[in-house]
């Protein structure tokens, strides 16, 4: 579920699920394999959610969802002969605008089924390399956990994924209300 939510529009919980992954791995080295498929299948489907968003906005209603700035950025980048390292770019970790460029591609009408295997084979590797590294040094990783610099590093991360949620979210609510405002018989959108 929370691969899900790490790949939707609204959410934002910048290396949630890579942390689940690795604290997972560590508690229960022999499960690491099966916490990455998790961790993937999850990543997959809430990245098809939003890129199918994307594919849906399209061009011009991608405006409501995504800064103008990180837009243009990511714009310049996504063509349609780019599913495959566009989806490659599904291994850079935060502060990558990962959500804005999903959406892009569905936007930009990139073939979905080339994009998501791409982005699934770059997040399974991904996953596969933290959960093994997490079960090969797993001790060590629990013991770093305990420490007072981890707790205060999650409360940071645990703030900004609130506050990244409560504005990803108002910024999908403005963009439908203004979409319904706009629709409503007898007003002119010209």
């Amino acid at each position: 579920m929370m691969g899900v939510l790490d790949a939707s529009v609204v959410f934002f919980l910048p290396l949630g699920i890579d942390f689940v992954v690795i604290i997972m791995s560590a508690r229960q080295a022999h499960l690491f394999w099966m916490y990455a498929l998790l961790a993937t299948t999850g990543s997959i489907l809430g990245a098809a959610a939003t890129f199918w968003m994307g594919r849906k906005v399209g061009e011009h209603g991608l405006t409501r969802l995504v800064k103008p700035s990180t837009l243009k950025r990511v714009q310049r980048r996504v063509t349609n002969s780019a599913a495959v390292p566009i989806a490659a770019l599904g291994v850079i970790p935060p502060p990558f605008p990962f959500t804005a460029f999903v959406l892009t591609s569905g936007a930009g009408g990139l073939n979905p089924w080339t994009f998501l295997s791409t982005l699934a084979g770059v997040r399974l590797a991904r996953f596969m390399i933290e959960g093994a590294l997490a079960a090969h040094y797993g001790r060590g990783i629990l013991t770093w956990m305990e420490s007072r610099t981890f707790t205060i590093v999650v409360i940071i991360i645990g703030v900004l994924a609130v506050g990244g949620t409560i504005v990803s979210a108002l910024a999908v609510y403005r963009s439908v209300k203004r979409e319904k405002r706009e629709a409503k018989p007898g007003r002119s959108t010209a």
